[in-house]
């Protein structure tokens, strides 16, 4: 036998070594001689030591027991975060146990091609397939926020905007050290969620490798049973068993892409049909001339507002006293029902559809919309020269460029309200003193022209807490009142621990806003006040409770009856409240009904 075979029964540490200097000497060890005997195909190439000592500082070998149940339990994590990103729906009120025991087809390819592939292609497609993985558990975990708020997936075309105002949103309702903390969190748990769906995809992929048989016939058995669950339909309740949600989640995607790229043009040949673009100005709103005209949006005074069996009795009180409050002023009152084009946020695109008879739908739609020429409701009261048109905007506390695309003559802001009170949440001023400013600064005003007003009301917004509540008009002041009333008020961290006190919260901010108008009328209006309010909007999922409309009432109120005789066809309800077969329209419809009804031939 010779010294190279014997030196293969040595330990591992001379065995797999080279020649090793001792001082400078020059000589080997005597193990890494051959013989003529031997050949020269029988050397062995020399090996280098490994580096380190496998584990961090070796401890695999000092705990071997710990380092295999670490192995072990890494293993399984790894294969439930995979499953999770599998099989995890894109909506909260779809996730339970039934989600989770599905087989996904997408799962059952991937690892048939994995395990086909040769070593560094499977290797690049396990990274990009877990990368992938990743990113799309982050566009689900985004589409449960965006059903949450706004009743509809994410739009990767259109939504990237709403990020912004989401960021403002929380500063503006918990304070720049929640809206920081917020964003840092999201951050991190989106990158880490990446990171980990690929390194889990890695580790699996390596472990089918190592088990190659073992990982065939499961591949293989969880085909067969896909295919047999998908044919016979198997269902655990009424969750199928076999799933393909991956691809058809793609494919929606895929599609939505396509739908946001096209609607750019569908958009454009809408907005040049216009059926009063060429109307003298001598020849529009003929109907409304000398008269006050109000349009006033009830942030998401929605139709669950009227219809839930939870809100119903105490809001249809208070749409009859007003009523009753406003007949014995002299007012009588139609309502109709609107559909929004949004549900949940996105006020700024119902107030567009309503003022410029295009379904405003998306931002990409708003934007082309404010550059473009396009005549609004309150553009065409402008071009008359009959009236002067103001906003009363305290939603807004900073630059509005867009403003200017509405014709306003005037735009007053939260900043230049006069008020001096608290914010409540996100509200900047309180509905009834956005009222009183409106008088003080123009309506109340003498020797004034008629005036157009756009008023958009903001304590109803969302997460209504605290809310102001109704006081006597003479002690408004300049609002340092509030103060006192918002300590009074609720906590929005407690509020929204509980679904059902949401709802009550969100019932009282809306019976605030229709008193702050309804008593702003018997207050201050007269024979020439004709006031047009709505809402924008339906609130969040979370008051809806599963309600999927978009319905939002719409009133007129007037003191001459004349007015209201122009609108006799439209078949709307007497009184504030729509009745539950009231007419429905598109919102996008209103600007052109309005304008008929009031013109000429009205």
């Amino acid at each position: 036998m010779s010294l190279f075979t014997r030196s293969r029964q040595l330990p591992d540490d001379t065995a797999g070594g080279g020649a090793k200097p001792d001082g400078d000497s020059g000589t080997a060890d005597p193990v890494d001689v051959t013989t003529a005997e031997d050949g020269p195909e029988s050397a062995v190439p020399p090996q280098e030591p490994p580096a380190t000592k496998p584990g961090w500082f070796g401890w695999r070998h000092r705990y071997p027991r710990t380092a295999r149940g670490v192995s072990l339990g890494t293993t399984v994590l790894a294969g439930a975060l995979v499953l999770f990103a599998l099989l995890v729906p894109n909506r909260i009120e779809r996730i339970e146990f039934a989600s989770f025991v599905r087989i996904p087809a997408e799962g059952v390819l991937l690892a048939g091609l994995l395990l086909a592939l040769p070593p560094k292609p499977r290797r690049i497609t396990s990274v990009v397939a877990g990368a992938f993985l990743g990113l799309l558990t982050v566009l689900k975990f985004v589409d449960m926020g965006f059903y949450q708020i706004l009743a509809r997936p994410f739009d990767l075309v259109l939504d990237w905007i709403l990020i912004q105002n989401g960021t403002d949103f929380l500063r503006e309702t918990f304070g720049r050290t929640g809206q920081m903390l917020a964003v840092a969190g999201v951050i991190v748990l989106l990158v880490a969620l990446l990171v980990l769906t690929t390194l889990a995809v890695v580790r699996l992929t390596n472990l089918m490798v190592r088990h190659r048989p073992v990982a065939g016939r499961t591949i293989l058995i969880l085909g067969t049973a896909w295919i047999t669950c998908m044919t016979l339909g198997v269902q655990i309740g009424t969750v199928p068993v076999a799933t393909k949600g991956n691809a058809e989640f793609v494919g929606n995607r895929v599609e939505q892409v396509r739908a946001g790229l096209r609607d750019a043009r569908v958009f454009e040949k809408q907005a040049a049909v216009d059926a009063f673009a060429k109307t003298p100005p001598d020849q529009l709103l003929t109907g409304l001339r000398g008269k006050d005209v109000l349009f006033t949006f009830i942030e998401s005074y929605g139709r669950v507002a009227i219809d839930d069996p939870a809100m119903a009795e105490q809001t249809d009180a208070v749409l009859k006293e007003g009523t009753g409050r406003l007949k014995a002023a002299g007012f009588e009152s139609r309502s109709g029902w609107l559909r929004s084009p949004v549900t949940g946020a996105g006020s700024w695109l119902a107030h567009s559809t309503f003022l410029s008879g295009l379904w405003i739908k998306n931002q990409q739609r708003y934007r082309s919309l404010t550059t473009s020429d396009r005549m609004t409701l309150t553009k065409y009261f402008g071009k008359t020269g009959a009236w002067r048109t103001v906003g009363i905007v305290p939603g807004v506390r900073r630059a509005w460029p867009e403003g200017k695309y509405f014709g306003l003559d005037h735009i007053y802001d939260s900043e230049h309200l006069g008020y001096h009170g608290p914010y409540f949440s996100w509200t900047p001023v309180p509905d009834q003193f956005s009222m009183e400013a409106f008088q003080r600064l123009e309506h109340g005003r003498k020797d004034r022209e008629p005036i157009m007003a756009e008023i958009i009301l903001a304590s109803s917004h969302n997460p209504w807490s605290p809310i102001a509540h109704m006081i006597d008009w003479e002690d408004l002041g300049d609002g340092s009142v509030f103060h006192r009333i918002k300590k009074e008020g609720t906590d929005p961290a407690e509020v929204w621990k509980d679904p059902e006190k949401v709802r009550a919260e969100y019932r009282k901010a809306i019976e605030y806003s229709i008193r702050s108008l309804t008593e702003w009328v018997e207050r201050y209006g007269d024979d020439d006040t004709v006031l047009v309010f709505l809402g924008d909007h339906q609130p969040v999922p979370t008051v809806l409770a599963g309600d999927t409309g978009r319905d939002v009432p719409v009133t007129i109120v007037a003191h001459d009856k004349k007015v209201l005789d122009r609108v006799a066809d439209w078949g709307w309800t007497d009184g504030l409240k729509p009745a539950e077969d009231a007419p429905r329209w598109g919102m996008d419809r209103f600007r052109d009904r309005f304008m008929t009804a009031y013109g000429p031939q009205g």
